[in-house]
Order: structure tokens, then C-alpha cells, then sequence
């Protein structure tokens, strides 16, 4: 791979090759069951789908941003992987969804059961890998995040078919849910290096900011990416999930456009052509364009928040980061 030509997230893989490596290894080390196989399994055949492992970058990339020299950051990006697979789990078997980072998913392959559990036990792993940091403070904001994207996941469930729903409770829903582990993962690099108060502060006002750009575009991506993307498109609207493209939508309908909104979300009674006439409605009232804006936005947001720390070639990769999430919808 040329790292003049590689995406952004594919040159601080190579930049943290080593650690990348660390992490690989730590990963399958602790996802093994003596007792259980199938654990392994499940396991396996997300961890080893070919994501991205932004947010365990995102948690050495900040060690190293704060001179961070011990062994520790590797057990803090593993346990940030393992609670990121265990939600992936619980959230497919929630949402009843077939297809994940382009491949089936657990819950189709094997079964409900099987991917609450075996998230469960993920989650176990993680919490024993942060106590190993010795570090009662990164067990604090890593429980915390735990807690959020809970909190975050139950609020989507009352939220997500409520045309009442505006974009503050969005940001609050996608705050929880997806920025809340991409903060904390940023903000344990800072910590366990030690890093000063506002440091630490700007990694978490990074990861915070990033986090809800990723979010935004994924909501985009649902309606204008491809089925590349490894989801099909329109799943948002067929689960009833309120997300900004069409809050933006709802929010300038007129009397007709509501009636149809409540019938396809609020009672969930959707028709063959109901996602072509959602998507129409979308670009009728540039609700797409809003919340391309709004991810540009946050981006910049995050990449703000680095100029507290020194200058160096890993702030500039983190920096090129926050722009990449935002090309994926330019």
C-alpha cells in the first residue's frame, strides 16, 4: 500500500502498525472461551470482518499524541474494540437486522440467543481489560460510556417512530449511542498518558465531535450511499427510525407530507413505493443537503478542538480523519 494514496484511516493504521498488531493479538487472546465455543465463533466472525478499528486507533492515536510510553494503551484500544462488538451484537438482534459490514449477521447466522450472550460476555472481557490499567479513572469514563450508549440505544426506542422527535433529541440519541464510545476512547489515550486537563479535555471534545459526523453521515449514507456500503438502502425508514434526513423532511411538511409520515412511522402501515415517495420528500425539502452540512459541521467541530495540542504528524492524521468521515457523503 502507497500511504501518499491511502485513505486517511488506512495511513494512521500503518502509523500504528505495531500497536494495530498488539491490539490483533490481545483481541484474540481474550475473545477465546475454554468452556464455550461458540463464543470464538460470534466473535470471529465480527472482530475479523474487515472494519475499519477507528475507535482503538482513535485510543492509541491519543496516547501517542500525549507521549504515552507504557504497555497499557494496548489493553484500552482492545477493551474500546470489545465494547464496540458487543453493542454491534445487542443492536443487530434489536434492530432484526441481516446484514452487517456487507456479510450476514450473527443473530442470522446463529441465533438471537447466541449474540446477547456472547455480547455479554465482550463486555465482561472489557471491563476485565481496563482494570488491568490499574487506572480507576479510565474505569470511570469507560463505565460511564457504557452506561450512555445504553441510555442512548433505549432513548432511540421511544424516540425513533415519534414525529415529535426534533434534531435535539436526535443529537441526544446519537450523542449516547455512537459519539459517547468514540469520546471516551479518545479521552482514556489522554489519560492513561497522563496528559494535562486540557489535553485530555480536547480529546474528548474531538472524539465527541467526530463521533456525532459519523453518525450524521451514516444516517445520510442510508439513503444516498449504495448497498456497498453494507447496508441496504432505506433501512432506516423500513425499521421506523427517525433519523436527521428525515426530522429535516419532517419538519417542513405540509398537512399531506404529515399524513404520510404518520402512516409510514408513527403507525408503521407502509406501501410498496412508500421509500421512493420518503426519498422524494427528502430532496423536495434539501433535507439530505441539511444534514451533509450539519456532519461537515461537527467535523470541523473536531478538528478544532486538536489545535490545543502540539503540532505533529499524528494530529494532522487525526485532523485528515474528521474530513474522510465527511467525504464519504461529498
Amino acid at each position: 500500500m502507497k500511504l501518499d494514496s491511502a485513505k486517511p484511516h488506512e495511513r494512521l493504521n500503518a502509523y500504528l502498525s505495531d500497536d494495530m498488531q498488539a491490539v490483533n493479538d490481545l483481541i484474540r487472546d481474550r475473545m477465546v472461551s475454554k468452556h464455550a465455543p461458540r463464543i470464538p465463533e460470534v466473535t470471529a466472525h465480527l472482530v475479523e470482518a474487515g472494519g475499519k478499528r477507528l475507535r482503538p486507533m482513535l485510543t492509541l492515536a491519543a496516547a501517542h499524541l500525549c507521549g504515552y510510553n507504557g504497555p497499557f494503551h494496548v489493553h484500552l484500544a482492545a477493551t474500546v474494540e470489545f465494547i464496540h462488538t458487543a453493542t454491534l451484537l445487542h443492536d443487530d438482534v434489536v434492530d432484526e437486522s441481516s446484514q452487517r459490514r456487507g456479510r450476514p449477521t450473527a443473530n442470522l447466522l446463529w441465533d438471537n440467543k447466541s449474540s446477547v450472550l456472547v455480547g455479554d460476555y465482550l463486555f465482561s472481557r472489557s471491563f476485565q481489560l481496563m482494570v488491568e490499567t490499574g487506572s480507576l479513572q479510565v474505569l470511570d469514563i469507560l463505565a460511564n460510556a457504557s452506561a450512555t450508549m445504553a441510555e442512548g440505544e433505549v432513548l432511540q426506542l421511544t424516540a425513533a417512530q415519534n414525529l415529535a422527535t426534533d434534531e435535539s433529541v436526535y443529537l441526544q440519541v446519537v450523542r449516547g449511542k455512537t459519539a459517547a464510545l468514540f469520546s471516551a476512547a479518545c479521552e482514556v489515550g489522554g489519560v492513561i498518558a497522563d496528559a494535562p486537563q486540557d489535553h485530555i479535555k480536547a480529546l474528548y471534545d474531538y472524539g465527541d465531535a467526530l463521533g456525532i459526523s459519523f453518525q450524521i453521515v451514516d444516517d445520510v449514507l442510508d439513503f444516498a450511499g449504495t448497498d456497498a456500503v453494507g447496508k441496504n438502502i432505506g433501512d432506516d425508514f423500513r425499521e421506523r427510525k427517525l433519523t436527521l434526513p428525515m426530522i429535516a423532511a419532517i419538519a417542513k411538511a405540509d398537512e399531506s407530507e404529515r399524513a404520510f409520515w404518520v402512516r409510514t412511522i408513527e403507525r408503521g402501515r407502509q406501501e410498496d413505493g412508500d421509500l421512493e415517495t420518503a426519498m422524494q420528500f427528502m430532496r423536495d425539502h434539501s433535507a439530505l443537503d441539511y444534514a451533509q452540512t450539519q456532519a461537515v459541521n461537527w467535523a470541523e467541530k473536531a478538528k478544532s478542538a486538536l489545535m490545543v495540542l502540539p503540532e505533529s504528524e499524528l494530529r494532522q492524521m487525526l485532523m485528515d480523519i474528521a474530513d474522510y468521515v465527511v467525504a464519504r457523503i461529498r
